[in-house]
């Protein structure tokens, strides 16, 4: 039977509900769970619960699930990909599974990694995409890190490299692997890793990962850039609509209030758009802030947004009407988490920074610093918070961090 779709979401966020299985959290819409006790002020001595040396290297940020923290990295060292786990009440290392040796990618951006997807999860399995020998697989463990299946998508020619999530919805996971060789849109059995629907996309670089939205009474996987916003069915593949109007390269996930769909690009200009959800094309609004890399926000009718120079913005979702700019800290490539009213971020020096976010007011509660260096995004659950960061002297090594009162 096919449920409908608002109460999927439920079910979903109801599932997952002391959990973060996945880039984005339990509904992939930046939202924590509500009522957590969280603190705003923290440090390697105040309200740090515990820390972990994490193996290698990684942009891809941490998911929680039942008692495991998990995440994706790189050792280029030894020339493995892995996912490692880590026991949520201690950070004690559980298993490591190695998914792919040698045949590592070596080109693209001086910043870029070779582990920058998130590790997600239906609760029972995970999946993982890794670029491994010049195209990407999508790998899917048990809990216990047992390899269940490996699928090749594509090739991939690397431009400035790869960093898109897999996306699970009900048995499919959604894997987008755009590049200059012609890209593609993928839907794979998540029990066999059979190829249930793929659909071409330009031959142009590109970074985002899909974004389930339920909007204009629709299921959709939304997808910007390659100049183009592409809607299909989650579960076929059908292209439900595609316009024109996003930029060249993009790396946010798409977001919704459940009319409109909101995305932003950085190249080769700067970008943030409100898109009419229903196939007509119509834009809403649009500006020239430069959401390039961290993904949006939407609740109560606005948009929250820290752009890639770090100004934290509030739009109001139906016309675009800016309601505050704030400055916060600079260069953001992390991906803003809210809870509650506030909003939780981490900017590329390992500051993260809380601030109040309502459509009346914007207002600083704090900045806390672990580590030096950051690429990815928080998760949030249990009234705990989970960051992945890296200490760069005397030499880099990177540390999981579990944060809380």
């Amino acid at each position: 039977m096919k449920l409908a779709p608002l109460f999927l979401a439920a079910f979903a966020t109801s599932i997952f509900a002391a959990d973060w299985p996945a880039w984005r959290g339990p509904a992939g819409d930046g939202h924590a769970a509500a009522g957590q006790k969280l603190p705003v002020k923290w440090s390697e001595s105040e309200n740090l619960v515990w820390k972990a040396a994490v193996r290698g290297r990684g942009h891809g940020s941490p998911i929680v699930v039942g008692d495991q923290v998990l995440l994706a990295t790189a050792d280029v060292e030894t020339e493995e990909q892995l996912v490692l786990s880590f026991d949520r009440a201690t950070g004690k290392s559980r298993w490591e599974t190695v998914v792919h040796r040698e045949n590592l990618n070596t080109k693209g951006h001086k910043i870029s990694s070779q582990a920058s997807s998130d590790v997600v999860s239906d609760g029972e399995r995970l999946f993982v995409n890794f670029l491994n020998n010049g195209a990407i697989f999508t790998t899917a463990l048990d809990l216990n890190g047992k390899q269940l299946w490996q699928r090749r998508v594509c090739d991939f020619q690397v431009h400035q490299g790869f960093g898109s999530s897999p996306v699970i919805y009900q048995n499919i996971v959604l894997v987008s692997a755009d590049h200059r060789g012609g890209g593609k849109m993928t839907g794979l059995n998540k029990l066999t890793g059979e190829i249930v629907w793929q659909q071409d996309r330009p031959p142009v670089a590109n970074y985002a990962s899909p974004g389930i939205v339920n909007a204009a009474g629709l299921v959709q996987a939304v997808l910007a850039g390659c100049n183009k916003v592409e809607s299909f069915d989650p579960l076929t593949g059908k292209k439900l609509w595609s316009i024109d109007g996003s930029t060249e390269e993009t790396v946010v996930t798409a977001v919704t209030d459940g009319s409109r769909v909101f995305l932003g690009g950085g190249y080769p200009k700067n970008h943030t758009m409100a898109l009419e959800a229903d196939g007509s094309g119509k834009i809403a609004w649009e500006n020239v802030t430069k959401t390039y890399v961290p993904s949006m926000i939407v609740k109560n009718g606005h948009v929250f947004a820290v752009g890639d120079a770090g100004r934290a913005v509030c739009w109001h979702s139906a016309t675009g009407e800016e309601r505050w700019n704030e400055k916060v800290d600079r260069e953001f490539y992390g991906s803003p988490v809210m809870a509650d009213s506030r909003i939780y971020v981490t900017s590329k020096s390992g500051v993260t920074s809380v601030f109040e976010a309502t459509p009346e007011k914007f207002t600083f509660l704090g900045q806390n610093s672990l580590g030096d260096e950051c690429f990815s995004s928080p998760a949030i659950c249990d009234d705990r918070i989970y960051l992945r960061s890296a200490k760069t002297s005397p030499i880099r090594q990177e540390f999981l961090w579990c944060v809380g009162e």
